[in-house]
């Protein structure tokens, strides 16, 4: 379990925790951002799967039997995920989807992972509060410290789950491997469902970042164009901008610059860092 330092309240639960047929063990860390957290729990892992969720998630009773079964009965699967339930205080989200964790030839990137229904599939991306991995396909790698943000650091997940697909490991979700997911409240600038400039640059700036690196030449000059002008509801190009400015406004300016702030952003950091690799290259 990993526990940041300034957690208060769970280290004085920890205090009293008792439960002699389940050993504990407990990672401190002090840096800041989801990634340095799961980082430092995954240098201490031991066993062959590591399985992942969060503190404001409780998985179902038959979680751990059945990810166990799973990587047990396939030695290429590298990486497994179901859906997680989301409640909204009294309010559960109950809709349903087919299509869960793809990335689409362009760029687009399709969740769902709250909502999936179905037979297992393979996908492309899992979703942080619920996945698990094979320790042998981890290897030494580690989540992204590349990732902006102080706290929720979003689309950490799917860079690592991308490079596991790229290694040739097979990506499961299966909804049956359920977690109830309560939503907490967040400390750092993205507070879920209020816009916060900041927030959304680091969003987008971490999206293009891991597109740019895993996708093949032709299919990033897509995603470039395809973002620009036409963009999610959530990260804005031209299209949507268009389609939300008479119901949102100046809102939708905002979120028009800061997704293109957050493009630009993303894109220069992946020019440096593969002149960086050339230049490496070459002294070889």
């Amino acid at each position: 379990m990993v526990v940041r330092d300034t957690d208060v309240e769970t280290w004085e639960f920890l205090t009293q925790f008792k439960a002699p047929n389940l050993p504990l063990q407990t990672v401190k860390v002090t840096q800041p951002g989801v990634v340095a957290a799961l980082n430092a729990g995954l240098a201490q892992v031991q066993g062959d799967i590591v399985s992942i969720t969060d503190d404001d998630a409780a998985p179902h009773p038959d979680w751990l039997e059945r990810i166990a079964a799973y990587f047990n009965c396939d030695s290429r699967l590298g990486g497994l995920g179901g859906r997680d339930w989301i409640h909204h205080g009294n309010k559960l989200e109950d809709e349903s989807r087919l299509i869960v964790g793809r990335l689409q030839w362009f760029g687009r990137v399709i969740g769902n992972h709250h909502l999936g229904v179905g037979e297992p599939r393979e996908v492309d991306v899992l979703k942080g509060v619920n996945m698990s991995f094979r320790k042998q396909a981890i290897g030494q790698l580690r989540f992204d410290e590349r990732m902006r943000g102080t706290g929720a650091q979003v689309h950490f997940e799917m860079a690592f789950t991308l490079t596991l697909k790229r290694a040739g490991w097979k990506i499961i979700y299966d909804p049956n491997i359920a977690v109830e997911h309560y939503p907490a409240q967040r400390f750092d600038e993205d507070r879920r469902n209020s816009f916060n400039e900041i927030a959304l640059i680091n969003l987008v700036h971490n999206e293009t970042l891991v597109l740019l690196e895993h996708l093949p030449f032709i299919r990033r000059i897509v995603f470039l164009f395809w973002s620009i002008l036409v963009g999610t509801r959530d990260s804005f190009g031209l299209i949507q901008w268009l389609r939300f400015l008479p119901s949102q406004r100046e809102l939708a300016n905002k979120k028009l610059l800061a997704s293109w702030r957050g493009r630009w952003q993303g894109y220069k950091e992946f020019r440096i860092q593969n002149s960086e690799f050339r230049i490496q290259n070459s002294r070889i």
